[in-house]
């Protein structure tokens, strides 16, 4: 018996629609996980351990793993999905991985798992979209904002953000205001053989603030008990965000530290669904331009197991999130590099943000991942400037 890994069946079908969400949430299960996969079927689950452990303990690992399974696919009906766009036939010159290139070149640099630093290529080329993004934001008026990195706990308790997302938060803290424990700190800190930093927990002061998980939060707390002008709000912004995916943080696909800009909505109901779809429409033509493949189709955000089947199906059934999936050759797949999405009243509601009339206002907002967009550009046209679309083939000189 190979001690290191665990292989067996789901204690409920998994169906194939689900196969790849359940998998991702079998990441946050036990840290003795080293990977995990589902067969493509849902019919077999193998986890592979970091190192042999008793029986007892496998037990109690594939007791969790059945807890996430049965929570997640028990009962599960099929989302029908909804497409608005579909150019993933569109024919593109690149079929390989760009990772092993952009390490050859030194374009990127893994500090540690999900977190990288980008060359010169990769920053021209996320420029050239951000230009294409600020056009779209100029083309609604949107006004300009700075937000911040941080954010309090308080302003993410408030919209329930801790039960639907807490296995992607990132906490912040500090050092307590206390001579005695900042020289102890000083004196003894240091990383250990697994880049984890040993300082007692009683040394950080409670926490207040988070790493934000999305840009336009920051906007729905700015205007909370406002009442709106009646012409609504069109704001953009560019920050970065943080969602920690554990096992799932590879390559630049998925960071746990990466670069949204949003064109945010703010105002009555048809005012944000007609921009919404206005903004779909705009970017149709930029992406058309460039002979990106890619699909627009509804879908939703990856809440956590409790929270998972009830919000997911809600989601679906109001068409409330669409992503722009783009593909990637290398590996026959689709990576989500932007979103068009509506939270109907919800922020309104919950942060009091009111139209003249006194109703709650509605938002939506339109977001684009800047490192996997680029990425996704790589991964159909390569680094043959000769490949590249004319309007882009300046980045590569």
């Amino acid at each position: 018996m190979n001690l290191s890994t665990l292989n067996f069946a789901p204690a409920v079908p998994i169906p194939d629609h689900l196969v790849g969400e359940v998998q991702s949430k079998l990441a946050y299960v036990d840290e003795r996980i080293a990977s995990a996969q589902i067969s493509p079927a849902g019919e077999q689950i193998s986890i592979d351990l970091k190192q042999p452990v008793a029986e007892s303990e496998r037990s109690a690992i594939e007791e969790k793993v059945q807890r996430v399974v049965v929570s997640m696919a028990k009962g599960a009906i099929r989302p029908k999905v909804q497409v608005l766009e579909d150019y993933l036939d569109r024919s593109t010159p690149f079929v390989g991985d760009p990772m092993p290139e952009l390490m050859q070149r030194g374009e990127i640099h893994r500090e540690a798992d999900g977190i990288y630093t980008l060359g010169p290529l990769l920053t021209r080329l996320i420029d050239w979209f951000e230009r294409r993004f600020l056009d779209l934001a100029d083309s609604f008026s949107a006004k300009p904002y700075r937000f911040p990195t941080l954010i309090p706990a308080r302003y993410l308790e408030r919209v329930g953000y801790f039960r639907a997302f807490p296995h992607s938060l990132s906490f912040a803290t500090h050092l307590r205001s206390d001579l005695d424990q900042i020289d102890a700190f000083a004196e003894g800190a240091a990383c250990d053989n697994h880049d984890n930093l040993n300082v007692p927990p009683e040394r950080f002061a409670p926490i207040q603030t988070l790493l934000s998980p999305a840009v336009c939060y920051h906007l729905y707390f700015t205007l909370a008990d406002q009442l709106l002008p009646p012409q609504g709000v069109v704001a953009t912004a560019v920050g970065n965000c943080f969602r920690y995916e554990s096992l799932n943080l590879n390559s630049l696909e998925r960071l746990w530290n990466f670069t949204m800009r949003e064109v945010i909505f703010v105002g009555a109901k048809e005012f944000v669904l007609e921009n919404r779809e206005l903004a779909r429409q705009r970017m149709q033509r930029v992406f058309e331009e460039i002979g990106f493949a890619y699909r627009v189709e509804s879908a939703n955000d990856p809440f956590f197991i409790g929270e998972f089947r009830k919000q997911a199906a809600f989601q679906s059934a109001f068409q409330l999130k669409y992503e722009i999936r783009a593909r990637l050759p290398f590996k026959d797949g689709t990576l989500a590099v932007g979103s068009y999405n509506y939270h109907q009243d919800f922020f309104g509601r919950h942060l009091n943000i009111q139209l003249p009339d006194g109703s709650a206002a509605h938002t939506g907002c339109v977001a684009f991942g800047l490192e996997r967009i680029a990425f996704a550009f790589l991964a159909q046209f390569g680094f043959d400037a000769n490949q590249w679309p004319l309007s882009m083939q300046e980045i590569l000189q």
